[in-house]
């Protein structure tokens, strides 16, 4: 599932290519996809409407309109945000949902093989109620070691799953929780009250580091992320933990074990130097 780094590069380069753009046309071919609108209601409050600017709030990709509504996107596993100035390759329109026609010809799809995604449209007031529940974001100011101490003090449950957990910090998933907390050289399993103060602070610089370089890798590709243009992430070729079980720990050479005790997710880990 796109995490942080994957909705956060969709978004900027979304917001570079389209901004501004007047959509003229809406084409909705699989409206499963779609939430809280339907085809006919997509398709009028978007014809006309400017779009204004293109954001990321946790994993949600938001395209802000010139009307005061907010097409919100949650790619999960297969969806994705796609440009199309008539080179998309004809695999990736098979797949197309929906497509906004835009001004100055070019189209954007929301591509969604397995369309567990999501499309919802949604004006000022009902996303001030659905995001209300979201925590802080990790790449903002706010996000401090002490700001993170908060999300974990008092919680018997493991630090990884904590981390998981939007309420508490929006955007980190399976992926970027076991880079951080391997880097912080914390044993996922690891009750959120026990970490003590300078285990906080390394696990504060871990999870914005990670997130940081894996942005400018432009994410992370195993299978069917993809970024705006189609292309690949890069950060896979960076990853010390998630994925690697059984291989080497990158640090002291131990094998690194995986299982999916914490929370029937794929936890991978150094049991010698995560603690």
């Amino acid at each position: 599932m796109p995490e942080l780094p994957e909705t956060e590069t969709i978004a900027r380069d979304l917001d570079r290519a389209v901004s501004g753009e007047r959509i003229v046309g809406v084409a909705v071919t699989r409206g499963d996809v779609l939430r809280e609108t339907t085809p006919e209601q997509l398709s009028e409050r978007l014809v006309g409407a400017t779009i204004t600017r293109c954001w990321r709030r946790a994993k949600l990709v938001v395209i802000d309109l010139s009307t005061g509504d907010r097409l919100v996107v949650q790619p999960r596993f297969t969806g994705a945000l796609l440009i199309d100035d008539g080179g998309l390759p004809a695999h990736e329109r098979l797949y197309s949902t929906l497509a906004l026609q835009l001004g100055d010809g070019r189209a954007l799809h929301y591509r969604d093989i397995r369309r567990l995604g999501t499309v919802a449209l949604m004006g000022p007031e009902r996303w001030r109620a659905y995001t209300a529940t979201y925590g802080v974001e990790p790449l903002d100011a706010a996000f401090t070691p002490e700001q993170l101490s908060v999300a974990l003090r008092g919680s018997t449950q493991a630090v990884k799953k904590l981390l998981m957990d939007q309420r508490r910090i929006a955007g980190i998933g399976n992926i970027y929780a076991n880079e951080a907390l391997w880097r912080a050289g914390i044993d996922p399993s690891r009750p959120g009250r026990s970490l003590r103060a300078d285990e906080i602070a390394a696990l504060h610089t871990a999870i914005t580091s990670v997130l940081r370089e894996a942005i400018a890798a432009r994410g992370t590709s195993f299978r069917d992320y993809r970024d705006a243009s189609g292309e690949r992430g890069r950060f896979a070729d960076s990853l010390a933990a998630y994925g690697r079980g059984g291989l080497p720990c990158p640090r002291c050479g131990a094998r690194l074990v995986a299982t999916d005790a914490i929370d029937g997710r794929a936890t991978v880990f150094c049991a010698r130097c995560q603690r």
